[in-house]
């Protein structure tokens, strides 16, 4: 059921590779809700993907951009407020990638170029995308920036390596430019720290099912669901959540507050 909760804004959301994407979820559901958008993803992450069929579902135009360069940044702010006729009210940043983790590599054991490279696409990223919507004042006041983020930026997984470097530099950028952003706009900068979700990319991630079947016995409501985690989004892209900023808000079925569960107890005595 839809409520015109982001009726009249307009917004820029990244991320969105295909059906299990959690940006596709945000994309459907923004629309659903009354927001005009655009969808941005890099070049490469395009030719996986189906984005194509999501912009034609939700009347958006692609522009493609590399979120670790200022210049295509810069393009896609610009060309963004000019196709949706006035300055940008939300954004979502759903990007994260560590070649380590697709490589296998151990923490003890990373790549240095590497790992600057996924702190560089995880993380600076969002700086950068903020940067670039204040120096080109592409934001409306009380706008809404959310970025996606994950536990391990808390806790220790050894599976999730450099990625959770990353994550814990996301969540420090949103309170550092929250800060900014908001003494500047009243613009609002949070992060969704989420449940893992089956998407392409956390799939892929080695013991992954075996944590998610964890994950689920440990939280009391089960793991959020990627739908579920849009419908939480929206609420933060919404006047509903005005005076909420500088956050990392959980999404993940209580897992966070949980310190073991009977399920997991019963797992063990078996």
């Amino acid at each position: 059921m839809a409520y015109n909760l982001l009726k009249g804004k307009r917004g820029i959301i990244s991320g969105a590779l295909d059906e299990n994407s959690i940006a596709w979820h945000v994309a459907e559901k923004a629309h659903a809700e009354g927001a005009t958008f655009t969808l941005t993803n890099a070049p490469i992450a395009m030719r996986m993907g189906k984005i194509n069929d999501l912009a034609k579902a939700c009347n958006a135009e692609i522009i493609p951009a590399d979120a670790t360069s200022v210049e295509e940044l810069e393009n896609l702010f610009s060309k963004s407020t000019e196709i949706l006729g006035g300055k940008i009210d939300f954004v979502l940043h759903s990007i994260g990638m560590s070649p380590n983790i697709r490589k296998g590599k151990s923490y003890g054991e990373l790549n240095y170029d590497w790992y600057q490279k996924s702190i560089d696409i995880s993380a600076l990223s969002f700086h950068k995308m903020m940067h670039v919507a204040e120096k080109q004042d592409a934001l409306n006041e009380w706008a809404s920036i959310v970025g996606l983020s994950y536990i391990a930026a808390q806790r220790t997984y050894p599976f999730y390596t450099d990625m959770a470097d990353a994550k814990a530099v996301l969540e420090s950028i949103a309170r550092g430019y929250g800060y900014r952003l908001g003494k500047a706009k009243n613009v609002r900068v949070n992060t969704i720290s989420q449940s893992p979700t089956k998407t392409t990319a956390g799939s892929g991630i080695d013991g992954f099912q075996s944590f998610y079947d964890f994950a689920d016995k440990q939280s009391p409501l089960g793991n959020a669901p990627a739908g579920a985690c849009a419908d939480y989004c929206i609420s933060l892209f919404s006047d509903l959540t005005r005076m909420v900023t500088m956050q990392n808000l959980y999404h993940d079925g209580g897992y966070s507050s949980t310190g073991i569960s009977e399920e997991v107890i019963e797992m063990f005595n078996k």
